[in-house]
């Protein structure tokens, strides 16, 4: 399962995306983690959730974010749900040209049922490929 926030910048996106993480973890002890472009917001995670700040990793475009997304599911047998947070600026790519990029995560969530929660920020019109991931 793949959710999306989307909008423009400062829309409240960040934060929701770490309000539904620590509600996850707090209900249900969800075994999750919380990916980011810095540090920035990594106290107001709850401690449990596993912070990671995706640039200590140099990501370089969508084939090196799947490969790193693959990589953190591979490390934890239980993990139940990935929060992706600025993805554009984790990615490092432009949206219209990430459709593959949605394509294969869709088929990792489900293969080895992970939920991601993505956010993602654009000025322009949500892409036709994003519109069933929508929250």
């Amino acid at each position: 399962m793949i959710k999306v926030l989307y909008g423009k910048k400062g829309t409240g996106k960040s934060r929701r995306l770490i309000a539904m993480a620590n509600a996850a973890n707090e209900e249900r002890g969800e075994n999750s983690v919380f990916i980011d472009k810095d540090c920035d917001r990594m106290y107001e995670l709850n401690r449990s959730i596993r912070f990671i700040n995706s640039s200590d990793f140099d990501i370089d475009g969508p084939k090196m974010f799947t490969g790193f997304v693959s990589g953190i599911a591979s490390q934890d047998f239980d993990l139940e749900a990935i929060y992706i947070n600025s993805l554009m600026k984790v990615v490092k790519h432009p949206l219209n040209e990430l459709a593959g990029m949605f394509d294969y995560l869709h088929s990792f969530s489900e293969k080895n049922n992970v939920a991601l929660y993505i956010a993602v920020s654009s000025e322009d019109e949500v892409p036709d490929f994003l519109k069933e991931y929508l929250i």
